[in-house]
């Protein structure tokens, strides 16, 4: 047990991500989990939600909790919950853009596209959204038309679900390395999410955490999806959720119970009883 002591304190740092893994899939919070992370800030800890969510998607978590730091666009965004203003952002640039939307339509031609700044999204007339419906509802031919400035997010589907999200995964990784990042956050939908090279939560987390002086042995993570392994792998400790993507537990040190059980709150509770 001596190896383990050294770890065996209260972490500095919490960070999770939101949905599917403190917001369920049907969009509640529970009041056991408001109240854990506020205790956790209340006792001096650092609390990060870092989320693949634009900004505009964010008004409920500040309603929720009225606590900590966000993290957006998977990684690619420092974003000021409290008065809703970018503080910094690492975007595509469109020369990225352009070469990724090439790549992925030789190699998936059944692939669409949509684009999303912390205020816009913009879609072709092929991809079919099922968050944002409204938002831009007429879309354009060619989501080339419309990338002329750098972007938070590039989106990418097979509207009729040809292939899973983790099929897509397997073969953009391959097209798109050394251009931009590629990821998912739905294993049952047919969904990429794309940054900018070397963006994405863990990175963005850990250069958060040194401007704060806290090293990864001091910061605790949870997530549930390809999006959020970069995080889980560089937190000191870290859980998977276990009911989010099979692959969460090679990523992570820990589990945790599923969302819909309090899973995250349980954890911090205990790691709150640990000295500081």
């Amino acid at each position: 047990m001596s190896n383990n002591q050294e770890i065996a304190r209260r972490p500095k740092l919490i960070a999770t991500d939101l949905d599917g893994t403190i917001v369920a899939h049907y969009g509640d919070i529970t009041q056991r989990t408001i109240d854990t992370f506020k205790k956790a800030h209340a006792m001096g800890v650092e609390i990060f939600f870092v989320t693949g969510r634009p900004p505009r998607w964010m008004p409920e978590i500040k309603e929720a909790f009225g606590i900590g730091n966000a993290i957006c666009g998977n990684g690619a965004m420092l974003y000021d919950l409290h008065n809703d203003k970018v503080l910094e952002e690492w975007l595509i640039p469109v020369d990225a853009q352009l070469e990724t939307v090439t790549r992925l339509r030789k190699a998936i031609p059944q692939i669409s596209f949509a684009v999303e700044s912390h205020n816009y999204f913009h879609r072709e007339k092929a991809y079919i959204p099922r968050w944002d419906v409204g938002l831009d509802n007429v879309g354009v031919d060619q989501i080339e038309e419309i990338i002329t400035s750098p972007a938070l997010k590039l989106l990418a589907r097979c509207s009729q679900q040809e292939l899973s999200s983790d099929e897509m995964l397997a073969i953009a990784r391959i097209e798109l390395e050394g251009v931009v990042t590629v990821t998912h956050s739905n294993p049952s939908d047919s969904l990429l999410e794309i940054s900018a090279l070397g963006v994405s939560k863990g990175l963005t987390l850990a250069k958060m955490a040194e401007r704060l002086g806290i090293d990864a042995a001091d910061c605790v993570s949870f997530g549930d999806n390809p999006n959020d392994f970069s995080m889980l792998q560089w937190c000191g400790r870290s859980f998977a959720m276990a009911d989010g993507h099979p692959e969460g537990p090679l990523h992570a040190k820990g589990v945790a119970g599923p969302c819909e059980e309090d899973g995250v709150a349980i954890i911090i509770e205990q790691l709150l009883e640990l000295p500081a």
